[in-house]
């Protein structure tokens, strides 16, 4: 079967990597793809977002099934567009991707829903926002409305960051129409876990649990980012967490949603806050996580597309998945400066040496590849602000820890920065 790959970050590869693997794939298509994955993948030059475009080259190229990793063309209704041409397609439809598209939107149906979530108030106009803000003990979290590329959430300790946020999102527009709603939610304390299932519009198959990264620095310092590193299990979601999830949060969403004639099939992502008086959802997204994916498919010994199918066809009732028991960390290498201002085009070196050690595999997220001019030989330089997913597994956290950071140290470029502390919480755990 010829299948086609949507998204080109280090998700994306990993999710190459896990389909390329599958008997059923019989080649394998990547929109737009990237250099770092075109090993197991062909590169097809058309954005994400040209639905068009990309729906053309599935018919032309007989495509039997589309997998969709990025949030953008989800939210502008690929799924749909496929479906009505008749083509299988993996994702939720447009009006389900509302999910992630509006945190207005999905904070809303938790409420209606009675899923735990932090208390919040929505806002179109800066002044009323301020006014709020004085009636509130900080933090606060301050999110815009629409997709904002990971980084339109802002954890404020003090009003006049909540001011700053507020005066970004709604007087200076940072982030365009996606901010023209705001929402100011209570700071929820707690350790973050990521719930990652996949349903077929009524049942519904948990992927492994994981623990994402978000701040740009050690100690979870510094501001968001779309994610630093993760490691999977995640110690912290025990069996009886699980269940209250997918009781609380996971089923009241996908129920509610069949009950309406919308049956959501694809992925949905809980983003969990664990508190001392149970999970609370921060959010919900509609695609597989990143950097959660990177950690988690190395585990996975079932046939994603195996999955992947039968969600579309409705058939995950008693279907169980297969994991390896050994955890895996994935650091995630970054440009100098993310998640501002960085440069770009710096040759990264040591990457074959990182890639050649034991139980290590690298997803490239930002890189392109080129010829050095004094042999010919291949070389990858840097071309976003996360680069790599430098991912390992172990017999244990510690020895998973140790095996991913010394492929870390083996790779080198120009103003490279990373985290030390990736799962650090698993061997306090």
């Amino acid at each position: 079967m010829r299948i086609l790959l949507i998204g080109s970050g280090g998700r994306e590869h990993a999710l190459a990597w896990k389909i390329a693997g599958s008997p059923k794939c019989g080649k394998l298509y990547a929109a737009p793809g990237s250099d770092g994955m075109s090993d197991i993948a062909e590169s097809v030059n058309i954005r994400a977002d040209d639905i068009t475009a990309l729906l053309n080259f599935a018919v032309a190229s007989k495509i039997g099934l589309t997998v969709v990793g990025p949030e953008v063309p989800l939210v502008a209704g690929i799924v749909d567009a496929f479906q009505d041409a008749g083509l299988r397609i993996f994702g939720p439809t447009k009006e389900n991707a509302r999910l992630e598209g509006s945190k207005v939107f999905s904070k809303e149906l938790m409420k209606k829903l009675g899923i735990p979530t932090a208390d919040f108030r929505i806002f179109d106009k800066y002044e009323d926002a301020l006014e709020y803000l004085k009636t509130k003990k900080m933090p606060v979290v301050v999110k815009a409305d629409g997709l904002a590329a990971g980084k339109g959430v802002v954890v404020c300790k003090s009003t006049e960051d909540a001011k700053t946020a507020l005066t970004r999102m709604l007087v200076d527009k940072v982030f365009g129409p996606a901010g023209s709603r705001v929402i100011i939610e209570d700071c929820i304390k707690g350790e973050e876990a990521s719930i990652i299932v996949v349903s077929d519009g009524k049942n519904v198959t948990a992927l492994a649990s994981s623990q994402d990264h978000k701040r740009v620095f050690d100690g979870d310092k510094g501001p968001n980012t779309g994610g630093m590193g993760a490691y999977s299990p995640a110690p912290i979601v025990t069996d009886d967490l699980l269940r209250k999830v997918m009781d609380k949060a996971i089923y009241p969403v996908i129920n509610h949603l069949a009950s309406e004639g919308k049956p959501y099939k694809g992925v949905l992502y809980a983003g969990i806050m664990v508190t001392d008086n149970g999970p609370y959802v921060l959010e919900f997204n509609v695609r597989f996580g990143d950097p959660e994916t990177q950690a988690i498919m190395p585990r996975l010994k079932s046939d994603l597309v195996e999955l992947i199918e039968r969600a579309i066809d409705g058939k995950l009732g008693g279907y169980a998945l297969d994991w390896n028991p050994r955890p895996c960390v994935s650091v995630a290498v970054v440009s100098g400066g993310y998640p501002g201002d960085f440069v770009k085009g710096m040759e990264i070196r040591g990457l074959s040496q990182a890639a050649g050690m034991k139980e290590v595999v690298i997803f490239h997220a930002g890189t392109k590849s080129g010829r050095r001019a004094t042999d010919g030989s291949r070389l990858f330089i840097t071309s976003g602000g996360r680069v790599l997913n430098i991912t390992a597994l172990g017999s244990d956290y510690r020895s998973a820890i140790d095996h991913c950071y010394e492929a870390v140290r083996a790779v080198h470029f120009d103003k490279m920065h990373y985290r030390t502390d990736i799962a650090h919480r698993a061997v306090r755990n």
